[in-house]
């Protein structure tokens, strides 16, 4: 059966134009019970299930609304493997998949890059989180200018957990992904670390949040519906992220209210 997106391999003879940049989301197959657990509770399995189909679905529609012909492609780095016909319909035309590979992520961050870089033959790439639907298109865009630049560099995403929500590079440098303590807030300082000892030219993109918990859930409600969630203020407004939107309007306006800690949107703002 062929695949409704086409799939990045060894064996997928897929051709790239020259100086074309990846901008890649890390995904898990949104299942219940699989996906965004820090969110259960307040959220039942099967609503952050729902909700990481909607972050996906933004995260990526920001990305399409970027792409460019030859210049940007979007790309899907999926797990796990074997799973690909979840992804139907959830994803932008002209979209790639690309299978995840190795045990931790670490492992998985380097062999995306490897895969883009030497595989495929992008010139540079962006891996993205999907825990942050609103992530204004100006952030991407500057993360893909910065890379267009010559010479050799590393991007990176703060996120205020003291994590990352994007890393782009031109090269696989294997010693930003080793000896790193993922999920803790050190991730951003080690890698930063890593890049001086390799003297690796470093871009810091705008400060952004992650939505991995209730607290920061009730934050994406307060950006969505009432304008006091962005971190710098309606001068720095986030994407739009409609479907993540339209979905907790619909949990708020159904009686979850109490539950997540929100409050209804007002009645007379359209959601």
């Amino acid at each position: 059966m062929q695949p409704i997106y086409p799939i990045i391999d060894a064996d997928s003879r897929h051709k790239t134009a020259p100086g074309a940049c990846a901008l890649a989301v890390m995904i898990k197959t949104p299942r219940a019970g699989a996906v965004k657990t820090r969110l259960v509770p307040p959220l039942h399995p099967e609503e952050a299930a729902a909700l990481s189909m909607c972050f996906l679905r933004d995260v990526t529609a920001n990305i399409a609304g970027l792409a460019s012909g030859d210049s940007i492609h979007g790309v899907a780095a999926y797990t796990p493997i074997g799973e690909e016909s979840a992804f139907e319909g959830m994803l932008p035309k002209g979209f790639r998949l690309l299978p995840q590979r190795g045990v931790d992520l670490g492992e998985r961050l380097l062999n995306a890059f490897r895969d883009l870089l030497l595989v495929a033959g992008y010139e540079t790439v962006c891996l993205i989180n999907a825990d942050s639907p609103t992530l204004p298109a100006a952030v991407l865009r500057e993360a893909v200018h910065t890379l267009q630049r010559p010479g050799d560099r590393m991007v990176v995403g703060q996120a205020e957990d003291g994590g990352y929500y994007l890393i782009g590079l031109k090269q696989p440098h294997s010693l930003l992904f080793e000896e790193i303590s993922w999920s803790t807030e050190k991730v951003l300082s080690q890698t930063l670390e890593r890049a001086r000892q390799i003297s690796l030219e470093t871009k810091l993109l705008p400060i952004w949040y992650d939505v991995d918990d209730a607290d920061s859930m009730r934050r994406l409600c307060g950006e969505l519906f009432f304008d006091n969630g962005t971190p710098g203020g309606k001068e720095s407004q986030g994407y739009s992220a409609p479907y993540t939107r339209q979905y907790l309007s619909r949990l708020l306006e159904g009686g979850a209210a109490q539950r997540l800690g929100v409050a209804r949107p007002s009645s007379g703002r359209p959601v």
